[in-house]
């Protein structure tokens, strides 16, 4: 196999003999294949061969990829988040991608109410912790909502001494906020 080399989804990639099948690529009677267009590329350490996609199509999502999404539905136990983009891919738009962050996610302390920690429509910063049957978590510092409105009149919601100000009407409300909340940066 030759690094840098253009492939299209079913191109041969290398040997199952040479090498394992990394990112974008799959193993089938002996042969990797890619799975994506892009460029081949070997890890030298892991023996890993590999594709670079060089298409719009959605990246892959693992455990331990920080995503951003928005909050279209609160159960009693569960947030239901439709993601938008995973972090480092912001031009390649997830499309119809839902997750979940279970109560027992959100923080590393008890939580009563998830009501009082994410709102519909708020913007949430959130670590994959199980990419098959995406589960989210918010418990570190630099995650949860990143962006928030007022539930009273749709403002968008200014942090003011650890709260969320209504800048419009005077609402006060809380969140369980990211360290970057309001900042525009994820």
């Amino acid at each position: 196999m030759t690094q840098d080399c253009f492939v299209l989804p079913g191109d041969v990639v290398g040997s199952s003999e040479e090498f394992v099948p990394g990112d974008y690529t799959y193993a089938k009677g002996g042969l990797i294949f890619a799975s994506t267009t892009g460029l081949t590329k070997v890890d030298s350490k892991t023996r890993a061969a590999y594709v670079i996609p060089k298409t719009n199509a959605p990246p892959k999502l693992s455990h331990g990829d920080i995503v951003v999404g928005e909050v279209i539905d609160l159960k009693d136990s569960l947030v239901i988040v439709s993601l938008a983009f995973k972090k480092g891919y912001e031009s390649r738009p997830l499309s119809d991608e839902e997750a979940t962050i279970h109560i027992s996610n959100v923080r590393n302390s008890y939580v009563k109410d998830l009501r009082h920690l994410f709102s519909l429509r708020d913007i949430i910063k959130a670590k994959i912790i199980d990419e098959r049957q995406m589960r989210l978590s918010t418990s570190d510092e630099d995650l949860g909502v990143i962006k928030a409105y007022c539930n009273r009149c749709l403002t968008g919601l200014v942090r003011k001494d650890g709260k969320l100000a209504c800048p419009n009407c005077g609402n006060n409300e809380t969140r369980k906020m990211s360290s970057a909340y309001g900042l525009g940066v994820v």
